[in-house]
């Protein structure tokens, strides 16, 4: 099945859509989602992407991320895709959006404008397996040393996040 994601400008407005594949391939800004869901214990739940995925394949990154769908907003898609990845739902929280442009492995780059959402729970996942290899649950604290060690087993975005995160994350979940 051929995905789409919904191009916008820096200000968020719809100006049209492309296929996900060609977004990444030409670095057109498009709306993402991401979800980062975070445990009593402060620790955040991460997910290792699936081996078949076309970018940052087993890669750690953030509870789940997706694109919007038509018509759906970003509510919305958040709700369905912790559902659709993590076989979990929890109260989500909006918390920012920002731009941002990384580039990936064989060509390709990721330029979103992403809307940023909290999350608490203590349910274990059961993820779907074609989306998530792994997770577990982490402090930021561990997170960070550890991406100082093997950076290469994060996500780009997922690094570019974390100090906003973590700046955040206190006033938010207690």
């Amino acid at each position: 099945m051929i995905e789409y994601v919904l191009l916008v400008d820096e200000e968020d407005n719809e100006i049209g859509i492309m296929e996900k594949l060609q977004a990444h391939q030409e670095a057109v800004l498009h709306r993402a989602i991401s979800i980062f869901v975070f445990n009593d214990q402060h620790e955040l739940l991460l997910q290792q992407r699936a081996a078949e995925k076309y970018h940052s394949p087993l890669q750690w990154t953030n509870t789940c991320c997706t694109h919007p769908r038509k018509d759906e907003n970003v509510m919305e898609a958040a709700v369905r895709r912790l559902q659709e990845e993590m076989n979990m739902s929890c109260e989500l929280i909006y918390q920012y959006r920002f731009i941002y442009k990384a580039v990936l492995a064989d060509g390709l780059t990721e330029h979103e404008l992403d809307h940023v959402f909290f999350g608490r729970s203590n349910v274990l996942p059961v993820p779907n397996a074609e989306e998530v290899a792994g997770w577990k649950y982490m402090s930021l604290e561990n997170i960070e040393a550890d991406i100082a060690v093997h950076p290469e087993n994060y996500t780009e975005w997922f690094k570019l996040m974390l100090n906003r995160i973590k700046q955040i994350r206190d006033e938010h979940i207690d």
